[in-house]
Parts: structure tokens; sequence; C-alpha cells
């Protein structure tokens, strides 16, 4: 297997942040310093790529010299702390409607609604449709 460089198109600053929970998490776990295979920067590096470039895992791990497994350890890891620091939904709606926006598109949320059972008449078009006969 050959290693090679690559870039990811991530900001530096982000690669950090992600660092700091995961050093935070550490401490709150009682981890040992240097137990672990990889620094927090490099852990949050290769968690990174994996959701940036959805390399093959094992492959990535071979590339940071650690197993499958640990790998699979690491971003779930670095994926609870993230979630963990994330706003709930109704949190985030009220952010944005504190802040004014207009829209918002909401990934990978499933929402119930009523807005599709109200019937409405469009001149000519709802008889051919088969809605809005009373």
């Amino acid at each position: 297997m050959i290693a090679y460089p690559a870039v990811l198109d991530v900001p530096r600053e982000l690669v950090h942040h992600l660092a700091r929970l995961l050093t935070a998490e550490r401490r709150t776990c009682g981890t040992r310093r240097r137990t672990r295979a990889l620094t927090c920067f490099r852990q949050a590096l290769l968690v990174l790529v994996w959701y940036r470039k959805r390399e093959d895992l094992t492959l990535l791990a071979a590339g940071f010299g650690i197993s499958r497994a640990t790998a699979y350890r690491y971003r779930d890891e670095a994926t609870t702390v993230l979630a963990d620091g994330a706003p709930d939904l109704h949190q985030a709606l009220r952010r944005v409607a504190d802040q004014g926006w207009s829209h918002i598109i909401l990934d990978g949320k499933i929402l119930r609604t009523d807005r599709l059972a109200e019937t409405t008449l469009v001149s000519g078009a709802a008889g051919r449709l088969g809605i809005g006969h009373e």
C-alpha cells in the first residue's frame, strides 16, 4: 500500500475546533495523555476527511496508521461530540427567527405538516386534478 499527500478543502480552523472538542471529551472521560493512537488534531483530520470525501474508512485508517476498528471508533466518537454541541431543531428555529431569516433549509429532517391537507381551488386546474370538488 502506498500513502500519498492530499489536500482537504476545509478551513484549518475547523480541524482545530473539532480537535478542541475532542480534547475536552477526552478530559471528561479521563483519557490519559499519549494513550491514543492519534492526537486529537489527527483524529479530527481523519474524521473530517471521511465526512468531506467519504473515502473508504479501511483505506483511510491505513493512511493514518491505525486499524479499521479504531478508525470507526474515532469517527463515531467525533460524530457524538459534534452532535452533542449542535442545537436541537427548536433551538435552531428560534435562532433563525430571532435573526429575522425569511427562509431556511432543513436537510435530513422530516417534519409533520398539514399544509398539503388544505384544499386550494385554482381556476380551471382543480377540475382536471380532481381536487376541490364540493
